[in-house]
């Protein structure tokens, strides 16, 4: 429950060596390196730069990596299911085989050949596409016994060949004889007939004004586009060029489909090309640290950060090399220090939180062990079903054994979860009023267990959902009181936090005098105690500025008590949550016993399906909202009282893999 502390280190290493200098650090993964516009070193001495540029070929290779990867992808046959890809997304290997993959310089070659042939597969079935609407194009045109080519002009007159929508047909047929024009039909397509006409020169225009009103598209037999050049015009009958396109086209389907082969074939290869996708990116980013960072000629300037109780690992790792040097130097005034959360046990899993709003400052209170048992308990009273908890814990174990990766999240659900069953025990929440309606003989059982029922004695749970927000609000600003008094910061303690936590309980305990549950006396000395903190908070929780101005802001600040009414009322969402969700549970029962008197067995079935849909249903409704207003409460109401947030993560250089996981 602690910040890391951060030692600020410099090292200095020959450029014959800084490469494999960056490959241990990467390896060891424990120190932060700054390029030239971070680094002090670059603002001290202006003229470093950079020590090399951009590396363009690692970044070339890593796109054609990428390209191969998806064209890859597409002729695999998934051989996992569709839970276990999502769960377990990369494959598992040994180092042995890594280092076997990484070490092969023929397997770079794959990534031509996938780009030969994508390119192949892409031509191909351009090319068929294309045949296929030519031969779509001259279908309708069958039965025309004169050749395509011979379709043009003549001495004294002209033809064209094209498409008539039938419904202009007749009409323009007429139209066209009147006009001395003949129309031959040969064939149909789709509402149009493909019809031939022919025209004296001198009634051209008048027939192709009356044309375009018909809407008639002209054809004009030109081949497809195969290649760069343009389309050749085609020579023959309709019924030869059919043919001859047929063959076209079987020929290419037939190539299609030897390189859709080949590509099932290359796809063997995917995890060698994925291995070397994650090998060359952490050579990248290896690099690109290595060409980012301040140099002069012949040395480069490693600048950045290390926990300090990883300092020794790093003085053993720079150590193995002779040309390199390293040395703790002290942060620059005003600079910003990475920041990297520690805790152990139960309390890391809620990590994720914390990470989730926001990093701390080097300066701050890590926030993660204060709201651990504040969610969990949070998370408990939402749900208040221990029956849900139960199942929510066996899926977090399932998940646990299958996932790869951080399970930070899936453990902090099943310490919720834990929460839970002890909230619904206490409650008498076993899938809602299951026990009660299906299995009675229990019910001894669970009354022994329980606490109240809030369908009974709702208040119960009113004033335990207030109780707690109340008690969560006065954590937060201990937890600023004390981080104050650590920092030496007396008076913002004193004027800032003290003053709320002594009056915000002196008003509690006058309120409950005059309801009866104080003594009188004491909530009368409550009273006139709460006078003190309050002109404590009037003229000096505003300490800067003129003094009409600091008493201003005293009064607002003074008014704001309001605003921790409002703050402890929100809580009372925990018993709202938990309630709606015991009451869906409770109908889904209703639902199922009813259903159960349905004849010829048929019941049975239909009350099994009302129980698991209805449960399933309020499970997963009733465990996203209990999640989502767990967090706000963190958020809005715990961290404001002493978190800001805003720091910088400590991102140390390390290798990261995307597509492989390997074993340790």
């Amino acid at each position: 429950m602690a910040i890391s502390q951060m030692a600020k280190v410099m090292i200095v290493s020959h450029r014959t060596e800084a490469a494999e200098l960056l490959e241990a650090l990467q390896r060891e993964g424990i120190c932060q390196v700054l390029n030239a516009e971070e680094a002090m070193v670059s603002k001290d001495w202006p003229d470093l730069v950079a020590a090399a540029e951009r590396p363009r070929e690692l970044e070339e290779l890593l796109g054609r990596l990428g390209r191969s990867i998806t064209f890859l992808k597409g002729y695999t046959k998934a051989e996992k299911g569709l839970l276990a890809g999502i769960l377990a997304p990369r494959t598992v290997i040994d180092r042995q085989w890594y280092q076997r993959v990484v070490s092969d310089e023929q397997i770079l070659k794959i990534i031509d050949e996938c780009e030969h042939t994508e390119k192949t597969i892409d031509r191909l079935g351009s090319e068929c596409e294309k045949m296929e609407a030519t031969l779509g194009e001259l279908r309708p045109w069958a039965a025309l016994e004169s050749a395509v080519e011979e379709i043009g002009a003549f001495r004294q007159a002209t033809s064209f060949a094209g498409l008539m929508p039938s419904r202009v047909f007749e009409q323009t047929k007429e139209q066209m004889g009147e006009l001395g024009a003949a129309v031959e039909v040969v064939g149909t397509a789709n509402n149009k007939y493909a019809c031939i006409i022919v025209c004296m020169k001198e009634n051209l225009s008048e027939v192709q004004k009356l044309l375009r009103t018909a809407e008639f598209e002209a054809v004009s037999f030109e081949g497809p586009r195969l290649g760069a050049g343009a389309p050749e015009r085609m020579r023959g009958t309709a019924a030869e060029l059919i043919e001859h396109y047929q063959k076209e086209l079987a020929e290419r389907k037939k190539a299609l489909a030897e390189q859709h082969e080949k590509a099932e074939s290359l796809s063997k290869e995917l995890l060698s090309v994925q291995i070397l996708a994650d090998h060359y990116d952490n050579l990248f980013n290896r690099e690109k640290t290595k060409g980012s960072a301040p140099a002069t000629e012949q040395t480069v300037i490693l600048e950045g950060w290390v926990r300090r109780k990883d300092y020794g690992r790093l003085e053993k790792t720079v150590s193995g090399f002779g040309a390199s040097s390293l040395s703790r130097i002290d942060p620059a005034e005003g600079e910003e220090i990475p920041v990297e959360i520690e805790n152990k046990g139960l309390i890391k899993p809620f990590e994720v939180i914390t990470r989730l709003y926001g990093m701390p400052r080097h300066f701050e209170v890590d926030p993660t062990g204060f709201l651990a048992p504040f969610f969990a308990l949070f998370f408990a009273l939402c749900l208040t079903d221990a029956g849900y908890g139960l199942i929510i814990i066996a899926l977090m174990i399932f998940f646990i054994k299958k996932m790869q990766g951080d399970k930070k999240l899936l453990w902090m659900l099943g310490i919720c979860s834990a929460a839970t069953i002890v909230a619904g025990a206490l409650t008498g929440g076993w899938f809602g009023d299951a026990v009660q309606k299906f299995i009675p003989s229990l019910g001894p059982v669970r009354e022994k267990m329980m606490w109240f029922d809030p369908f009974e004695k709702p208040m119960i749970f009113f004033g335990l959902s207030l109780a707690v927000g109340y008690f969560q609000i006065l954590t937060g600003l201990a937890i600023a009181f004390t981080h104050n008094l650590k920092r030496r910061n007396y008076v913002a303690a004193a004027c800032d936090q003290l003053t709320w936590l002594v009056m915000l309980n002196c008003i509690v305990i006058f309120l409950a005098s005059k309801s009866g549950y104080a003594p009188a006396e004491v909530g009368k000395f409550c009273g006139w105690l709460a006078l003190i903190p309050a002109g404590t908070i009037l003229l000096f929780s505003q300490r800067e500025g003129p003094v009409a101005g600091r008493i201003g802001m005293g009064m607002y600040n003074l008014f704001s008590t309001i605003f921790y009414i409002g703050d402890v009322l929100s809580y009372l969402r925990l018993m709202a949550l938990g309630m709606v969700t015991a009451g869906l549970a409770m109908a889904t029962n209703v639902i199922a016993k009813i259903a159960l008197d349905i004849p010829y067995g048929v019941g049975i079935i239909v009350m099994v399906l009302v129980l698991v849909g209805g449960h399933g249903f309020n499970l997963a409704i009733s465990g996203l909202s209990a999640f989502v207003h767990t967090l706000r409460l963190q958020y809005v109401e715990f961290f404001p009282k002493f978190f800001e947030g805003g720091g910088r993560a400590f991102v140390p250089l390390s290798k990261e893999y995307k597509h492989i996981y390997i074993k340790k």
